[in-house]
C-alpha cells in the first residue's frame, strides 16, 4: 500500500454518492453518457452513485470533472448542498457534448422519472447508504478501502457526532427495509414472506451488529441474509407460503411477474441483483456464491427466458439496453404492488433481543435438564448385576425318563416272597424247585 497515500493526496475529492447523482442529473447527463465519457459500463456508474464502489486514478479525475458543478450553480447553491465538490476543470469531450444547465435546486432537469423529489416513496432498489457506516461508533474499523471510497470525508460532511449502534441500525433500517421488502416480493411472489424475510434479516443483523457495523456494505449484508431466508425451500412446507400471491392485473406486469417466478431461484436472484439492484457481475457472482462465468451464464439464460414473455425486451439492440429496460420494468413492478410495510426499527431490535434471550434460556434449560436426568440415573442405577429369573415354560418333545420297566404279576409274586423270607444264610441263593 505504498502508493495509496500518494494517490489519496493527489486524487480529487468526490461528493457523497447522492450528491454525485444530483450533480449528474443537474447537467442532464444520463448514466450511459457518463459511462461512455469515462470509459466504463453503466452498471459501474450506478455503483459509484450508490456508494458501493468509488472511481480511482484517471477515471476518478475524469468523473470528478464531468460532474463538477458550474460556477453559476455554485453561486446559487447553499454550501451544505454543494458538499465538497472539486473545482471545475475546463475542457472535456463529454462536457462539450452535454448541455449543462445550472439548476440551483435538487430537482433534475432530465426527463422525469418515477421518483418524487420532495418526499420520496419507498423504492424497490434504493440507493446504498455508506454514510450510515461512517457514522457508526466503530472508528477503529476504518481501513484503506474505506478511505479510498471517501467514507471519512462523508462522515465529516454529515457531522462530527457519531451515531450510537441503535441509531445507526435505525438509520440503515429506515433507508433499506422498504426497498428490500419489494425486492423480496419480486424474488418470491409472496408479500407476507417478503416482509418476514426482511424482518428476520434485520433481526440477525442486530444480533451480529458488531460484525455488520464494520462490513464494507452493511446494506448488502442484510440483503444477502434476506434473500437467503426468502429462498429457503423449507417455506414450501408452510401452508401460508405454499402458493404465490395473485399476480398483477396489468398484462405487461403480469407477464414479467410470471416470467420471474418461472425462473429457477438462482437465475431469478442473479437477474434481480444485476439488472434490478445494479450490482456488477463480480459482485453478483460473489453474493450468489458462484463464479463470474457461471453468473454470466445464468444472467444470459434468465434474460432470454424473460425476453420470450416481453417482446419489447427481445427487440432491444444491445445488452445495455436490455439491462436498462429490465431495471425500469422491475422497479415499476415492485412499486406498483402493495407490499406490507415492515415493522418499526425499534420493534425489530426488540424482537431480535427477545429471540436471543429465548434461545439463551432454552439452552440453559436444556443443559439443566440434562444434568438433572444424569444425576437421577446415577442415583437410581443398581450397583451390581442381578441376573433375571427366567419364567417357567412347558417343554414338549422330550423322551421319557429311563429306568426299570413296569413289573409283571410273576415279578410282583417273586418280590413278595423274597421280602417275607429272612435272609440269614446262603440257602436263599438256592432256588426252590416246586
Amino acid at each position: 500500500m505504498t502508493r495509496s497515500t500518494t494517490d489519496e493526496a493527489a486524487a480529487p475529492q468526490l461528493p457523497s454518492p447522492k450528491e454525485r447523482r444530483r450533480l449528474r442529473e443537474a447537467k442532464s447527463l444520463s448514466e450511459e453518457q457518463v459511462a461512455a465519457a469515462v470509459g466504463v459500463t453503466r452498471a459501474t456508474v450506478r455503483s459509484w452513485e450508490t456508494g458501493r464502489t468509488s472511481p480511482r486514478g484517471r477515471k476518478r479525475a475524469l468523473y470528478a470533472k464531468l460532474i463538477a458543478p458550474e460556477p453559476e450553480a455554485l453561486a446559487t447553491t447553499a454550501p451544505a448542498a454543494a458538499m465538497t465538490a472539486p473545482e471545475t476543470v475546463p475542457g472535456s469531450a463529454a462536457e462539450a457534448a452535454a448541455e449543462p444547465t445550472p439548476v440551483p435546486s435538487a430537482e433534475p432537469t432530465s426527463e422525469p422519472t418515477s421518483e418524487p423529489t420532495s418526499e420520496p416513496a419507498p423504492e424497490a432498489f434504493p440507493e446504498a447508504a455508506p454514510e450510515v457506516k461512517a457514522m457508526m461508533v466503530v472508528p477503529e474499523a476504518a481501513t484503506d478501502a474505506d478511505r479510498n471510497t471517501g467514507t471519512d470525508t462523508e462522515a465529516e460532511e454529515v457531522g462530527e457526532r457519531r451515531l450510537s449502534p441503535a441509531e445507526a441500525f435505525d438509520e440503515l433500517y429506515a433507508r433499506t427495509a422498504p426497498g428490500l421488502v419489494r425486492q423480496a416480493y419480486l424474488l418470491t411472489g409472496r408479500r407476507a414472506l417478503a416482509r418476514e424475510s426482511v424482518e428476520r434479516a434485520f433481526q440477525l443483523a442486530w444480533h451480529r451488529w458488531p460484525e455488520v457495523a464494520v462490513d464494507r456494505d452493511p446494506a448488502g449484508w442484510v440483503r444477502a441474509a434476506a434473500y437467503e431466508y426468502a429462498m429457503s425451500p423449507w417455506h414450501r412446507l408452510r401452508r401460508a407460503h405454499r402458493h404465490p400471491d395473485a399476480p398483477p392485473t396489468e398484462p405487461g406486469k403480469r407477464a414479467l411477474f410470471d416470467a420471474l417466478l418461472d425462473l429457477p431461484p438462482a437465475y431469478r436472484r442473479t437477474l434481480l441483483l444485476y439488472d434490478g439492484v445494479g450490482l456488477d457481475l463480480p459482485e453478483t457472482a460473489a453474493e450468489t456464491e458462484a463464479s463470474t462465468p457461471a453468473a454470466a451464464g445464468r444472467l444470459m439464460t434468465a434474460r432470454a427466458a424473460v425476453a420470450e414473455r416481453l417482446p419489447e425486451l427481445a427487440s432491444a439492440a444491445t445488452p445495455a439496453e436490455q439491462s436498462a429496460l429490465l431495471h425500469d420494468r422491475l422497479g415499476g413492478l415492485a412499486r406498483a404492488e402493495h407490499v406490507p410495510v415492515p415493522q418499526p426499527a425499534r420493534a425489530v431490535r426488540t424482537g431480535s433481543e427477545d429471540r436471543a434471550r429465548l434461545w439463551t434460556r432454552a439452552a440453559v434449560a436444556g443443559v439443566a435438564l440434562l444434568i438433572a436426568v444424569t444425576g437421577l440415573t446415577l442415583h437410581t442405577a443398581p450397583t451390581h448385576y442381578e441376573p433375571p429369573i427366567s419364567p417357567a415354560e412347558r417343554v414338549g418333545g422330550v423322551p421319557p425318563r429311563g429306568g426299570p420297566q413296569k413289573l409283571t404279576a410273576q415279578d410282583l409274586k417273586l418280590q413278595k416272597t423274597l421280602r417275607e423270607q429272612l435272609a440269614h444264610g446262603p440257602e436263599r441263593l438256592i432256588p426252590q424247585l416246586r
